[in-house]
Order: C-alpha cells, then sequence, then structure tokens
C-alpha cells in the first residue's frame, strides 16, 4: 500500500501522524510511506530523519495517489476531493463538526476511521489515541499550573524560613486527570482531586493524593466516560466543591466526553471565591470549558485569579505527543492489514464503531 502522511494545516497544531520508527514499521510490513514535505518540522522531526527512516518525502498532490492518509486533524475539503476511491484516511475526525468534509468523502467512494471513535476494550487499549493525547494533556496541565503559580509547589526548608507545599486541586480524573495528578505530585504539591466516578477514587490514592467525597450519587456512564448530570445535581456538585477551591492554590480541570460539550464545573461565584493569586487551568476550554470564565488560548484575569484556557494542548508538546499518536496509528493500521491490503471487516467492534464513512455512505 501507499501510505501518505500529510502537513498539518490547522492553526495552532504541531503534531504530525507519522514519526520515522514508525516509518520503519510501516516499511517492514511490507508498505511504501510518503510524508509531504516539512510535514514533522512544527514537531522536532525534519525532513531529514524520515529519508533515513526510507520514506519518501512528497509535495501535497501525491494525496491523490494515497491508498491510506495519515492526519491529525480533519483533511481540508479541497484535499478530500483529490482522494481515489477506495482510499481510507486515518485522523480525528470529529464528524459532528465537519459533515462536508464526510459527505465529500463519501462523494469520492472514499473510506475513514475517526480516532475519536475507537470503543474503550481492552483490544484497542494500543490504538486510543484519545488517551495518548489526554495523557500529554495532563502532564503540560501541570506544568502550566506551576509555571503560572506565583510560588513554588514543593515545600521548601531554607535558612530564611519555611515554605509550604502548594495546594493542587484536580477536577476530574480520568486519563488526563490521574496524569496532571501523578505530575503535580512529582512537583511537590499537596494534591486532591474529585470525579463523579466512583471508581476514580482508587486511582486518585493510587497516586498519593486525596479523593474528594461530596456525599454525591456517583455518575458512572459507558465507555469509562461519566454519564451526564441534570443541572440540579451539577448545581449541587458546584455548591459542595467551592471551598475546595478556595482553599486551592491552583486548580485543573480535566473533564470532557468526546463529541459533547465540556461540564461546567466552576462557575463566576465559585472563581471569586479564590483568593487572588491563585491559578485555574482549563484544558477543556476548547469544548466549552469547564469553568465559566476561561476562553480558548487566552488567559483571563478575574479578581486576581488567573484562568489558563487550553486550546489544543498535547499540540504543546508535539514531539512525544505525535511518537505516541503515531504509534496509535500504526497499530490500528497493522490491525487492518491482511496480505497486505486494508480489510474493513465491520463485524469486528473496533471499524464498527470508528468507520465513519463508507463505499459512498456517511456512517454517524
Amino acid at each position: 500500500m501507499n501510505i501518505v502522511a500529510v502537513r498539518e494545516t490547522a492553526p495552532y497544531e504541531r503534531r504530525v501522524a507519522v514519526v520515522p520508527d514508525t516509518v520503519t514499521r510501516l516499511r517492514s510490513a511490507g508498505h511504501t510511506v510518503a510524508v509531504e514535505q516539512g510535514a514533522g518540522e512544527a514537531a522536532g522531526y525534519p525532513d531529514e530523519v524520515y529519508r533515513d527512516a526510507g520514506a519518501q518525502i512528497v509535495q501535497r498532490e501525491a494525496l491523490s495517489d494515497a491508498d491510506v492518509v495519515l492526519a491529525v486533524q480533519p483533511l481540508p475539503t479541497e484535499d478530500a476531493r483529490r482522494l481515489r476511491a477506495g482510499c481510507l484516511v486515518l485522523s480525528f475526525l470529529q464528524p459532528a463538526a465537519y459533515a462536508e468534509l464526510l459527505h465529500i468523502l463519501a462523494e469520492r467512494k472514499a473510506s475513514a476511521i475517526s480516532l475519536d471513535r475507537l470503543p474503550r476494550i481492552s483490544r484497542a487499549q494500543s490504538m486510543d489515541a484519545l488517551s495518548s493525547q489526554a495523557l500529554v494533556a495532563g502532564y503540560r496541565a501541570a506544568l502550566i499550573a506551576a509555571e503560572k503559580l506565583p510560588r513554588f509547589f514543593p515545600l521548601l526548608m531554607t535558612a530564611a524560613g519555611t515554605v509550604p507545599p502548594a495546594k493542587v486541586l484536580v477536577l476530574g480524573a480520568g486519563v488526563a486527570g490521574l496524569q496532571a495528578i501523578a505530575t503535580a505530585r512529582r512537583l511537590g504539591a499537596v494534591v486532591s482531586a474529585y470525579d463523579v466516578r466512583a471508581a476514580a477514587a482508587e486511582e486518585v490514592r493510587s497516586l498519593g493524593a486525596t479523593f474528594i467525597d461530596l456525599g454525591l450519587e456517583t455518575l458512572e456512564g459507558a465507555g469509562g466516560y461519566a454519564r451526564e448530570m441534570t443541572e440540579e445535581r451539577a448545581a449541587k456538585q458546584r455548591e459542595l466543591l467551592t471551598p475546595h477551591l478556595a482553599a486551592s492554590d491552583a486548580v485543573i480541570t480535566t473533564a470532557a466526553v468526546p463529541g459533547r460539550r465540556a461540564p461546567l464545573l466552576v462557575d463566576r461565584r465559585m472563581v471569586e471565591a479564590m483568593r487572588p493569586g491563585t491559578v485555574i487551568v482549563d484544558i477543556a476550554a476548547e469544548s466549552g470549558g469547564n469553568v465559566e470564565l476561561s476562553k480558548p488560548g487566552e488567559e483571563v484575569l478575574h479578581n486576581g485569579v488567573l484562568i489558563w484556557g487550553g486550546r489544543n494542548v498535547p499540540s504543546g508538546m508535539p514531539y512525544d505527543a505525535s511518537r505516541l499518536y503515531a504509534r496509535n496509528l500504526a497499530n490500528l493500521l497493522v490491525m487492518l492489514t491482511r496480505d497486505g491490503e486494508v480489510v474493513l471487516d465491520l463485524s469486528d467492534e473496533i471499524v464498527a464503531a470508528s468507520l465513519v464513512v463508507h463505499e459512498g455512505q456517511v456512517r454517524t
């Protein structure tokens, strides 16, 4: 097969969908790999390292000869119109937001798998790009909180006196939240966390953090995600969380569900209960925000509280984010390949859940 990885054109996107070690792996499986010129530069992978791994360096027009296209963000519509029938596109397609793109792919008789639709089952763990990128986001969120907070994270005992450790509160204990907890702990902060899922409590405690129990019913949902809550339940949760925010130096919010608006965890009143000089890092700002006052890609100062709104947070660490994402794609592609060709078996639950365009039809 001829596999083509494109240079990302979306704003704020620095990741790339293939890295040298996945080029080597795909070539060893008998495939030809082509990488668009400059595709990896923003992530720290110059064209030379791809050439050394055996990839061809091509221009955008090479898409018209691709059997498989690897990307991070949804393809621009003009690129989708270049694809030939039978081509398979692998990326974060975000089907709900890119209906026109899906219809163009269907018209071209191309197929498309959206990485944000992969089921959360054990067999798909090595392909789970949502989790790998959430890990990057959680790690970076803790670093941003430490950078923006005008005080130390760790306990310091000096000749000038003792500096107490910062108190960090993490809201949401999924992959991103757990990584934020672990990183903040490594930096020396005292960490507490809250999640609506009871199963998260043990994971939080295993990282040395304190789990906050608000005494509310748990909201376990399908696929490991939290179940949507009523507004009455959400308001009660915000009320009970307010004193915990007021006692914190830094708050990191990580609650998000793919394809849906992020739940509102922190409203204006809660921000106003926090001390001046404290920091909130909202990595869900791009999908509506866990914090009422956050804005994607901006810092908002309200009553002395700094609110950092994330925009494409994993892309801020593009080297390793790309490496993890590229491995997810390679694992998925290897799973789909039989005798050197892609076989889209709709009886396979991974394919059935993630295949959003196939045989001229949009499957959402």
